[in-house]
């Protein structure tokens, strides 16, 4: 007799708690074999295939496209023809691991908030009928919140909204974030309104003795000469979701502002040397090197003598987490969005492997074939804004990291060398930090010998 199992959104890892169906491959009546991909989902990070552990004939889907799911969230049924194989026991799957997710056995590393979902979400074949249960309080109850999302209990935390005090709108009264971000508005208008109220001027307030004018208590109000507040426009507006990988790109931006006090301090430099050098390299025949090689090379060069540049600082247990490897991000633009690819091990590899390394992962985020540990613990960024032909920019740090090295285009410009006028290949870099991991003479030091190294590579080699 065969058994229906069902399939669950996976944890895709690295704290990601939500994908979208961007496409289905399987139909209903399709039969799948086990590790066969079934849907592809789009997270905040990457574009991700998920294959399906069991092998069998699909009895449903759940979700249509477009539809964000968080992790835990049934994907399908699959009808299983063999039993398990003892009794009470799940039929056996591929045991293959998907980014934090296998078929066998929870990994022990699995957390508390991930358990917390499989009970919130069972399967059609073990779960037995029960009856409701009795109606508790729904404020401050003591049993457990019914939230899967880290992202959501942090965001609640954050804002200090309790989350006991929601109903959640997803299944089985599962608190989602848009339950959150809800309640977040309707706590921020009703602020707003009481904030209006106390800046309005003892005149303007309604005198119980006069005789109102006009019908509209708005209008006894509002100081004559106030303007209203110009409403948004209704005709001509288009509304795009922030999800996806634009939703990440937000929300990683607003926190690096609102956690981070950062400064910045920039330099021009005369990049002719370093141009003549590439140029020279390129000629014996080899692997071509980027300009971006040279620079990432000079930057692990300059985190290995300003190391506090390469860190995080962990405020809750109010420290500054030291890192001795640069994993080194470099911004990628592609048609989904800004993404950040990073190179492990960076300080390691010479510059025609960082090059090679930087077409691949540029190349797969073209492609949307990044990984999400492609996309995934970077301790230093750099940001080559100078390909869309601008000259300075002061970065957003990539949160939780602690600095971004900017580099702007590489210009011909009047340039004073050896005493005299001349036209030499300028370019512009900041260096936007965390001042909570370093002053300004870190930092300063840190952004002169990089402007050093690009206009004496020599520099760079005498300190190797």
């Amino acid at each position: 007799m065969a058994q229906v199992l069902e399939f669950k959104l996976p944890d895709l890892g690295e704290g990601l708690t939500e994908a979208e169906i961007v496409r289905w491959l399987v139909e209903v009546g399709d039969v799948v074999a086990i590790d066969q991909p079934v849907v592809e989902v789009e997270t905040a990070k990457a574009m991700v295939e998920v294959p399906c552990p069991y092998g069998g004939v699909v009895t449903a889907r759940f979700g249509e496209e477009g539809t964000e799911l968080p992790v835990g969230s049934p994907l399908l049924t699959v009808a299983v023809g063999a039993p398990a194989s003892e009794a009470g026991s799940e039929p056996e799957g591929s045991g293959n691991v998907l980014v934090g997710y296998g078929t066998g056995a929870p990994p022990a590393r699995r957390r508390r908030v991930r358990r917390m979902a499989a009970d919130v979400v069972t399967s059609v074949a073990d779960a037995p009928a029960a009856p409701a249960p009795a109606a508790e309080p729904p404020v401050r109850d003591d049993g457990p919140v019914p939230v899967i999302s880290p992202l959501v209990r942090r965001l609640a935390r954050e804002n200090g909204l309790e989350l006991r005090e929601l109903t959640g709108s997803g299944r089985d009264g599962l608190i989602l974030r848009a339950d959150v971000e809800q309640a977040l508005r309707a706590a921020a208008a009703q602020e707003a309104i009481a904030q209006e109220a106390t800046l309005l001027p003892p005149a303007t307030l309604p005198d119980p003795t006069a005789q109102p004018t006009s019908s509209d208590p708005a209008a006894r109000l509002t100081p004559p000469d106030s303007k209203p507040t110009p409403a948004l426009p209704t005709d001509g507006v288009t509304r795009t979701p922030l999800r996806g990988i634009r939703g990440a790109v937000a929300d990683k931006l607003s926190r690096s502002r609102r956690e981070i006090p950062d400064a910045t301090c920039w330099v021009d430099a005369d990049a002719t040397e370093l141009m003549r050098a590439r140029a020279a390299m390129n000629a014996t025949g080899g692997p071509k090197i980027s300009v971006l090689a040279l620079l990432a090379r000079i930057c692990t060069a300059a985190l290995a003598r300003f190391p506090e540049l390469n860190s995080s600082v962990d405020m809750e247990a109010r420290e500054i987490v030291r890192f001795d490897r640069v994993h080194l991000g470099f911004a990628a633009q592609t048609e989904r969005g800004l993404v950040v690819p990073v190179v492990r091990d960076a300080q390691g590899r010479p510059a025609e492997v960082l090059s090679a390394e930087f077409a691949r992962l540029t190349e797969a985020a073209r492609t949307g074939a990044l990984t999400p540990g492609d996309l995934t613990g970077g301790t230093f960024t750099l940001n080559n804004y100078g390909v869309f032909g601008v000259d300075g920019s002061t970065p957003i740090i990539n949160h939780p990291e602690a600095a971004m090295l900017g580099v702007g285009r590489i210009v011909a410009k009047p340039w004073v060398h050896e005493g005299e006028l001349a036209v030499r290949q300028v370019v512009q870099l900041s260096l936007t930090f965390d001042h909570r991991v370093c002053d300004g003479g870190t930092a300063g030091g840190f952004l002169r010998y990089v402007a050093d190294c690009v206009e004496q590579p020599a520099v760079l080699l005498r300190n190797l």
